[in-house]
């Protein structure tokens, strides 16, 4: 599922991931919340990670100061825009604030184009 060829990280099959997601390595990241970074650039602040929720997980309200990309591969996550299921993508813009919780655990892939603000 993981390939690393020298810089580039290749993730397969990602639509199956919650059986595989023992694969990765996984670290705290909130109560309930596991997160593996994909990468971070350090000039610009841009990152992307995998967070895994487990059932009643939730991160409290934060900010964004860049655009904000959520696809959710399994489960589901509430924020205040409603339930989004899997295979939904988020796009929270610049300046937009919110809290997220998933009731049944979810698996998202994040991608913030800046760091958040908290």
């Amino acid at each position: 599922m993981i390939k690393q060829l020298e810089s580039v990280l290749i993730l397969k099959d990602l639509f199956n991931i919650t059986a595989q997601q023992n694969e990765f390595p996984w670290e705290p990241f909130r109560p309930g919340v596991d997160i593996y970074r994909l990468y971070k650039h350090e000039e610009s602040g841009a990152s992307a990670a995998l967070l895994r929720y487990q059932p009643g997980a939730s991160v409290p309200m934060h900010g964004h100061t860049g655009f904000e990309h959520i696809f959710v591969l399994s489960g589901s996550q509430t924020d205040q825009n409603g339930e989004h299921q899997a295979g939904t993508l988020v796009i929270n813009p610049p300046s937009s604030n919110h809290s997220v919780t998933s009731q049944s655990g979810c698996i998202v892939l994040a991608i913030w184009e800046k760091p958040i603000a908290v």
